[in-house]
């Protein structure tokens, strides 16, 4: 069994490090000139067929197929919330600085999972956890000393703007995939991880194509470096990333502290987009102010990582949705 948790949190650190690759190449497609809309259309449309070529590893398409067929609408808004309405801000707003503020700026995601649960559910998960909101009270006030320290002690409104656009896209995610796992469970439908996530790349595309064609009409087409990048994105986040870490939660869901030290490994994405960007973008190390902010977003982290993992033990829902709300 300690095996089997050490091997987890290993695929679970692994998953960081690719999770991490969506903020560091995203900023490199807006530090080498290009557009940041190509940079997220091009991901979701690339990750797409990627998706197809697991998926017959992974259980086919299973009941997919028929949900889409009976609740076309409800896969369509939900997944157009938790991919278009996560991915559109979040890349728009690696023009606002380096790596590692994005990628410690999107960890108040944490915090949306508690604020969500008293609107969206009607059983007993819609209780409101005042130790998970003090909690993300702390990531958040880490969120803003790291824009603070970065901005040198003033945000302007472009600062203020890309900091509620990465905290929209923190909210987004959450949202869209807990109303799909929501609404797959009243309507008794099972579906992992992988078909999951490829219903909603397939529902999200009639507004990435969209988009597309806006931007083909006002920016021109992608440059084979953008379309590179954006590949590199679907692969590394919304493929490999995603199946690393659903596999690290499904191997120790029935170990809570196992579960936690898993689920805390995403504090590491901050380190890997510090040390990436450091050596591949040439960006500069977060001063004191914002070193003090990064600190308290991966404490935050850890201690709800750990309460999750203590709660998991007396409710099976928290077990089940372990992976609810990860994302980038």
């Amino acid at each position: 069994m300690r095996s089997t948790a050490l091997r987890a949190v290993a695929l679970a650190l692994l998953s960081a490090l690719f999770f991490t690759l969506t903020y560091v190449l995203n900023r490199a497609v807006v530090s080498s000139g290009g557009h940041w809309q190509w940079a997220v259309i091009g991901r979701y449309l690339i990750t797409l067929p990627l998706l197809a070529v697991v998926l017959p590893f992974q259980g086919g398409l299973g009941a997919l197929p028929n949900e889409l067929r009976r609740h076309p609408r409800a896969w369509w808004l939900w997944s157009s919330i938790g991919f278009v309405l996560f991915g559109v801000p979040l890349t728009w707003a690696a023009s606002s600085g380096p790596a590692w503020l994005i990628a410690g700026s999107f960890q108040s995601t944490v915090l949306a999972g508690p604020l969500l649960a008293p609107l969206i559910y009607r059983d007993e998960r819609r209780r409101l956890s005042w130790r998970a909101l003090a909690v993300g009270a702390l990531i958040l006030a880490g969120v803003m000393t790291m824009q603070i320290g970065h901005a040198h002690g003033s945000l302007d409104t472009a600062a203020w703007l890309a900091v509620g656009a990465v905290i929209l896209s923190a909210f987004a995610y959450p949202l869209g995939n807990r109303m799909i796992l929501l609404h797959l469970e009243r309507s008794g439908t099972e579906l992992n991880a992988v078909q999951r996530v490829f219903g909603m790349t397939l529902c999200s595309w009639p507004l990435w194509l969209l988009l597309a064609a806006v931007t083909w009409v006002t920016v021109g087409p992608p440059t084979s470096t953008e379309l590179l990048l954006a590949g590199g994105v679907a692969l590394s986040s919304g493929v490999i990333a995603t199946v690393l870490f659903f596999h690290a939660t499904a191997m120790v869901g029935r170990q809570p502290t196992a579960l936690a030290a898993v689920e805390a490994m995403q504090a590491a994405e901050l380190l890997f987009a510090t040390v990436i960007g450091l050596v591949f973008l040439n960006e500069a190390l977060p001063g004191p102010v914002a070193s003090l902010g990064a600190v308290a977003v991966v404490a935050g982290i850890v201690l709800f990582a750990w309460m999750s993992g203590r709660d998991s033990a007396g409710d099976p829902h928290v077990a089940a949705e372990a992976g609810a709300d990860r994302g980038a």
